[in-house]
Formats: C-alpha cells, structure tokens, sequence
C-alpha cells in the first residue's frame, strides 16, 4: 500500500516538474550595513547574487506568473526565481528598487502596518529593540513601486510581528501562532479569542494598504515565518490565498497556500548561496540527543530553572540540529504516561514545562528542530478496562491486560482513538514544535489486541472474531500481522494530520525495536515493519541498543544491524540510529569512551544520522569532553548549515 503511495506521490511530482520554482527571503540592503541585524546583506552582495542568477539560467517570476501558472494559463520558466523583502526598509527604494529596474526582476515587498503607522519621530519595536521610523520606506514610495508593476506589496500582518507572552515563565514567542498565557487568570487564550485576534489583524492590514495605494494585498507574508492551516483559512478569507513561509525547500504550484523561502543572511558567502540555491531540498543530517524532561522537573522552581540551565548550556556546546524532547511524565519510569508537561484535557499537568525548555533549546542552541518524544498507545487514562489493549490467554481463552508490557489504550476503540487525538492536538496548540517522535510503544504481540473493539474490527476486514482461529492458519496469521502493522501506522498518520493543523511543517519519527530490523519475521511479534516505517514517516528511529538485545559482540551486532538497513535505498538516509548510554539490564552507566566508539563506528560504515539516550546533563553522562567532538555538527564530518 505504502509503495503504491510513494509511485503515486512521484508521478504526480513528475507532472508537475515544470511548475517547480525557489524563492530566496531578504531583509535589508544597503551600501555599508551599520545594523546589527545579521540579514542585512551589501548591495555589492546582493548584485552579485542577481549576476550569478542571471548567468546560470534563473528566470525571474512575479505573482502574476504564479497565478497564471496555477490557473493553467501557462508553465514557469526552468529555474523559476522569485525574489521576497521583508520588512518595507528604506533602502529598498534607493537601492534594491533601481536594481530590479536594470535586471529586469520582479519582487514581493512586505509590509507591516503598525511599523508604517509610526509617526516619522517615533520609533518602533522590531523583535526586542527600537527602531527609527525612517528606516522604513514612505507610503509614497511603496504606492509609487507598486504602480510600476515590477513591485508586488504584501501584507507582513498588521501587528502580529512581535512576541507575546507563551507561558508562566515569561518566553515571548510569535504573536500568529502563539496562544497568550494570561499570569493574572493562569489560563491561555481560548479558540474563539485567538481566532478573532487573528482575524482582527489580518482584516487591518488588508484594510491600510487597499488606503494607502489603492490595491488590496494578495499575498501575505507570514511574521517570523509561523502559520498554522487556521492563519492560512483566514488570510484567503481577506484575499490572501498565497502566503509565505520560512519552511525549507523547494516549491511547486500546490504549495501558493504556504510557499517555502530560502532565508539569506549577510554573513553569507557567494558560495553559501550558490548552494542554497542548488540544494533547497537538502536534507540536513540528523545528530540527536533525547532527552527526559523528568530530569529537569522539580518541586522547586529554583532548582528546576538551574537545571533547565545546566541543560542548555550543554546543548548549545554541542551544536547539534535535533532533539527529541519528552513531553509526558513518567516518573515510575514504566514508559506509561501519568501525566503532561503541558495543558491538555485528559491527564494531570505536571508541570507546564515542555513549551518553556522547547523554545529555550530553539532560540538558545540553536537546535533546528524540537521533536516532541510522546506515546501513541500508551497514556495512563483512568477510565474503565474497555479502553485498554488485551492480549488473548489461550489456556484460559481468555483476553486480559498484560501487566508485563506497556499498558496501551486500544486505537481500535474509537473513544481511546479520540481521547489519544485530543492530547495530540493540545500538545500542538500550545507548544512550539518541529517534530514528533512516535514512543516505542505503538505494537501489538502475537496475542494482541484481543479487545472486544479490536475483534469486532478484524471480523468487519475479513478475518475470525477469534485470534485463537487467527493464529491456527499461517497465511491468515501473516495477514492479520501485516493489517495490524498498517493498522498502526494509520492511526500515526492521523494524530500527525491533527498536529498538522497547529504545525503543518512539523517532520515524524517512529521508534522501532531493532529485531524487527534485523529479522523481518518478527513483525509477527511487534505489528513493525522497516520497510513500511521509511516510507510513511521521516525518519525511523531505530533502537540500535546491543546491550538491551542481550548482544553478545555489541560490534558485529552494530554491523549486521546497519548492513540490514544499508539494503533499503532510502534506509541509511532516512534511519537515526538511537544509542543506549545506560545498560538497564544491568543498572549501569555505559562507558563515554564505549559510546563515542560506537558513534565513530557508525559513522565509518556510513551512517550519519545518530543520537542516544538518555542524557543525564546533571551528573554529565555521557562525558561531553569525550562525545562533543563526535557528535557535533560542527567537528565531523562538515556539513553544509
């Protein structure tokens, strides 16, 4: 099923390869850049971009070759360009604007409304600081661009360019896609109030500039590059239907409702442009630390913000690009949900602390993506036994809870499958996130699930209401093993699709035991497959732990192990093999030295993406001194950033 997907995924991408087009995102250009802004570039850089485009067959598009194209009015050029300011500077007009002239190159210019409104001896707030209200271009100017046709103006909201208030402890983070924390009530801003909110601002903005040149935007650039699919329905609703993004990567026709930008610093080379521009859809390798948030929770807030310090201090160290972040508590260490680190309606909130540390590691390290570690199955719901996985006794023939395996709602029980969902979807609306990882605990034995729901749902697909009946023939055995597999994934992809709605460019990852990997045959014991995993998430984590194997030459089990993965063509590049530093069979620490070697001998049979767990930051296991040189991005091997 997945394979056909994937073939009608690529034919569809091949229809459409004369509709791919890039866009390139700048901020201010002028002569001598005195800002501290790091995405103020030199005029003389930003005419050697323009050369090298020209000569190397870019082709210029405008807004108008995008809507012509999208309504089947005509194709893009190859190597279709569009060129995106954001912020209105003023030296956009003296310098930026002649450019185009001589090149014959149309833009995007986005504006904000409340920034232009300033009176000229005022100043306004850009991010943290005051700004000068003559850094902006005049209206006139912009009405005076836009009338030549060269220039399109877009809204870049009315005041949605700012942080507000996220969370108790004080983090400021996009005002489009953030839910306000009130401190005075201790609640966050509800649907109805944020969709309003939003409304309210996009209509302003929409409204300014159709006073003040006589056109109404139709493009809307989106403040820090945040949106959601609710942002996106309300700016088509004020004649919005393109809007922009910071997303990575190339674009095709389908992608006007969130188009995705390459973001141009000044500190950039002609080089580092050069292969921005060829490599849009270049996937970054993937160095991970996962990493427990039980370990930074405390009783006491003190400690707790002295521990969240100690933490980034080490991440940031390590200049990696990825971490897998628990965002539920388990305190027993049972891999069972109790509780949430963050406001949801179905489990105690233990304390709401996965929206502070997620950004913290943003904006802090630098860590390009923030995956939310969470369980699919298994939440600690105190509800009646109907909602729970059951396995099926034989001698009793009898189904039961297995009190030796994670305790798992039942995602063939449709109020388990909503409470699961709702938890997904409050995970979304109120944390800042790139990511999800799927909890190892997505699987079903050979003997699982024998719940009444589940059974009713196999008689409904064709098979026994009897797993007894099931297992008694192997072909149906194989069969009912495969539906459940893709039972599974199903249902991952619908939690992923309610995440979508808050964080549509989040990227998935599933933990996979690694037996599965190495003898495929034991699907029949996990409901995972290898195969089936690369192809619907993006990435497999693949629980590469030789010590909880009870591997007997942990180094020959790492190479048949990767050997097994190297037979799939996308399996190297779309597999993060996950470490142990602790052996929990034998209640000790793993050697850094160990671990480190493990690292390297991944990366000498061609690995790249890696990482381990868990971290324990307060005690420094693994040692830092002794793992930074080799899991960091920034030491071995090089990589593009």
């Amino acid at each position: 099923m997945f394979k056909k997907i994937l073939l009608f995924i690529f034919l569809i991408f091949s229809l459409n390869a004369n509709d791919k087009f890039i866009v390139l995102c700048y901020h201010n250009i002028e002569d001598n850049p005195k800002d501290s802004d790091i995405m103020s570039i030199t005029t003389d850089k930003f005419i050697q971009q323009l050369n090298w485009l020209s000569n190397h067959g870019y082709t210029p598009i405008s807004i108008d070759d995008l809507i012509a194209a999208k309504n089947g009015e005509k194709k893009l050029p190859p190597k279709a360009v569009l060129l995106t300011f954001d912020d209105a500077y003023r030296k956009f007009y003296s310098r930026v604007y002649p450019i185009l002239k001589a090149f014959k190159y149309p833009a995007v210019l986005a504006v904000v409304g409340k920034w232009m409104e300033s009176k000229s001896n005022e100043k306004f707030l850009y991010g943290d600081k005051m700004k000068k209200r003559d850094l902006l271009l005049s209206w006139e100017e912009i009405k005076e661009m836009s009338d030549s046709g060269l220039v399109e103006i877009a809204s870049h909201s009315y005041d949605l360019h700012h942080g507000v208030l996220a969370n108790p402890q004080g983090n400021m983070e996009p005002a489009a896609t953030t839910r306000i924390y009130n401190p005075k009530t201790k609640k966050y801003e509800d649907d109805e109030s944020y969709f309003k909110r939003i409304e309210k601002d996009l209509k302003k903005s929409s409204d300014l500039i159709y006073q003040k040149i006589g056109k109404r935007p139709r493009v809307i650039v989106w403040p820090y590059g945040e949106y959601n699919k609710f942002t996106i329905k309300i700016a088509k609703r004020f004649g919005m239907k393109i809007t922009f993004t910071l997303d990575d990567g190339s674009n095709n026709l389908d992608d006007l409702p969130a188009v995705k930008r390459i973001l141009l610093y000044g500190n950039d080379s002609l080089n580092d442009f050069i292969w921005q521009v060829k490599n849009p859809d270049k996937k970054r390798i993937q160095r991970v630390v996962h990493i427990d948030l039980d370990y930074i929770y405390d009783d006491d807030p003190i400690q707790q913000e002295k521990n969240l310090g100690i933490l980034l201090d080490r991440i940031k160290e390590y200049k990696i690009s990825t971490v897998y972040l628990q965002a539920f508590a388990d305190p027993d260490g049972d891999g069972v949900a109790d509780a949430l680190y963050f406001p949801n309606r179905h489990l105690p909130m233990r304390a709401d602390l996965f929206n502070r540390v997620s950004w913290q590691l943003y904006t802090r390290c630098g860590v390009e993506r923030i995956y939310a570690w969470m369980p699919v199955l298994a939440f600690d719901i105190k509800e009646n036994k109907k909602l729970f996985v059951k396995a099926y006794d034989e001698k009793k023939r009898s189904s039961y809870i297995d009190k030796n395996a994670y305790k798992r709602l039942s995602p063939f029980n449709e109020k388990s499958r909503k409470i699961i969902k709702e938890i997904y979807e409050d995970l979304a609306k109120f944390t800042p996130i790139q990511g999800i990882l799927f909890h190892d605990d997505a699987y079903f034995s050979d003997f699982e699930d024998a719940n009444e729901e589940a059974l009713n749902v196999y008689k409904s697909n064709g098979f026994p209401k009897s797993i007894e009946k099931i297992k008694e023939d192997k072909f149906l055995l194989k069969k009912w093993t495969s539906f459940k597999t893709d039972f599974l994934i199903d249902f991952t992809k619908e939690i992923e699709n309610v995440v979508r709605e808050y964080r549509p460019n989040i990227k998935t990852a599933r933990n996979i035991y690694a037996q599965v990997v190495l003898n495929p045959k034991s699907e029949e014991w996990f409901a995972q497959n290898f195969e089936k995993f690369l192809y619907a998430y993006d990435y497999t984590a693949i629980m590469a732990m030789p010590y909880m194997e009870k591997a007997k030459n942990p180094k020959k089990w790492f190479e048949l192990l990767i050997e097994k993965v190297k037979k799939y063509p996308i399996g190297l590049k779309k597999s993060v093999f996950e470490l142990q530093s602790v052996d929990w069979r034998r209640n000790k620490k793993i050697d850094s030295k160990i671990l480190a070697n493990q690292m390297k001998l991944l990366q000498k049979n061609g690995v790249l993406n890696f990482g381990y767990y868990p971290d324990d930051f307060i005690k420094n296991h693994p040692d830092k001194k002794i793992i930074h040189s080799v899991i960091s991005l920034n030491r071995y091997p090089f990589i593009r950033r």
